[in-house]
């Protein structure tokens, strides 16, 4: 096969999945020659007009882990908003050192379904969009150096084009969700929860209205949230005041529980 490019495809709100899906498609880029074309689609505007693919292009496709699943307000578009055309296909998830859970066999299950053929997948551990306190930093230096080596790999398989046995990741495309706990053991329910806005501190910049990958703030009055909040965090990470934060009980008791169990590192996982 003559590839004519490596396409570097995301959804990152907390931005660590755009650097390991970057990274990557760099890498194969580099190995192969070729120049590398990028697709975000984080924000609700990237995601209006399906995107099609051919089998001339390599693919690095990745989304962040949330509750053990490629993020559900995502999936649908994730399944619904490509089409491979037979597109050799990495499959990518970050996680924030608990666990991948099931998310990397459901994203690979998606692009199989989207007809990519997917040849590699990994899961990279990332640091937590909820707390600077598991895996800070990583993707790190020794990371970025396993994720070029990975991409050089995927590059290479490709390259080769034999036929491939379909590659088994561990999980189940379609087990349960994950259920958050929070310190005292118990199902911690915060789906409702939203950030808050310290007014004092919120100068209007809109910085947050931005970057909502939902687009549920208010770009008239940037404290209100009047859609789906899915707890990425980019608004809180975007915000050069430090105006927006969450309050809610339930949440900040499942960050703790996380503080408390998973601040070991995790390591990430390659599968070729």
């Amino acid at each position: 096969m003559e590839y004519t490019c490596v396409k570097a495809v995301y959804f990152s709100p907390a931005k660590n999945t755009q650097l390991a899906v970057r990274t990557i498609a760099n890498a194969a880029a580099k190995k192969l020659g070729l120049p590398l074309q990028e697709l975000d689609f984080t924000l609700p505007a990237a995601r209006l007009e399906k995107t099609q693919f051919s089998p001339d292009q390599l693919v690095v496709f990745g989304t962040p882990v949330y509750a053990g699943r490629v993020p559900n307000k995502i999936s649908p578009w994730v399944a619904e908003g490509f089409l491979g055309n037979g597109a050799a296909a990495c499959a990518v998830v970050t996680f924030g050192n608990r666990s991948f859970d099931n998310a990397l066999a459901e994203l690979c299950s998606l692009l199989s379904q989207d007809s990519f053929s997917v040849l590699a997948a990994c899961a990279v551990v990332a640091e937590h969009s909820f707390t600077a306190k598991l895996a800070p930093g990583r993707p790190n230096k020794e990371d970025i150096q396993a994720l070029c080596q990975f991409g050089e790999a995927f590059a290479q398989k490709a390259q080769e084009n034999k036929p491939a046995a379909p590659l088994a990741v561990p999980g189940q495309a379609d087990a349960p969700y994950y259920t958050p706990r929070g310190t005292d053991g118990k199902p911690a329910v915060f789906l409702k929860a939203k950030p808050l806005t310290d007014p004092a501190k919120c100068n209007q910049c809109a910085d947050c209205v931005k970057v909502c990958p939902m687009g549920s703030i208010s770009a008239q009055d940037p404290s209100q949230v009047t859609g789906i909040c899915i707890k990425c965090q980019a608004c809180i990470k975007s915000c050069p005041t430090g105006a927006k934060y969450f309050a809610d009980e339930a949440f900040l008791s499942h960050v703790a529980m996380l503080e408390q169990n998973f601040t070991r590192p995790a390591e990430s996982t390659w599968y070729i």
